[in-house]
Formats: structure tokens, sequence, C-alpha cells
């Protein structure tokens, strides 16, 4: 089981995840919401399409932006749609 940690607390863990330039995906229904909040950032990835991101909140710290994912990801990604994945100190255990 794959386990996305930060600030001490699991913020996603599956056994389904998605490796894609170096970077694990882990399906949106095994996000812990509870510590998710809404970005307005974006950016583009000419391979992938428009990424969107979320920033975490635990126990008061705030990490902008932390997460991202491709709601609309082109042809060559489609393997990513429906998937998050992380970075900005965010650990990332896998088995």
């Amino acid at each position: 089981m794959a386990r996305a940690i930060w600030n001490g607390k699991v913020i996603a863990e599956s056994e389904k995840t998605v490796t894609a330039d170096g970077n694990v995906y882990f399906p949106e229904s095994s996000l812990k919401r509870e510590h998710f909040r809404p970005s307005t950032t974006t950016s583009l990835d000419p391979a992938k399409g428009q990424a969107r991101y979320m920033s975490l909140l635990i126990d008061g710290e705030d990490n902008p932006d932390a997460a991202w994912y491709y709601p609309d990801p082109k042809p060559v990604a489609r393997k990513i749609k429906g998937y998050v994945a992380f970075w900005r100190g965010v650990d990332v255990v896998e088995p």
C-alpha cells in the first residue's frame, strides 16, 4: 500500500497507484479530503495538458499547491485521469 504523508498525517493511501514521469499518482478516491483545499493555480504541460492544483491544510499549517491533477489529460496521459500527484515536501512511501 502506497502512502502520501505530509506534516505527520497520511493524506492518501492506495494499492492502485500509477507512476508517470517519475511521479506517483494516487486515485482521487484515496485522498483524505479533510486535508485538501481548492487552489486557483493551473499550469500547462505540453504532453499532458492543463494541470490544476490543491493545497494542504493540516494542524494550522498550509502547503500551497502541494497536489496536482489533470482533469482532462491529453490522450498520451489518459492513464492519470482521475489521479493526483504530490510534491512540496509530501513524502510518498511505497511498499
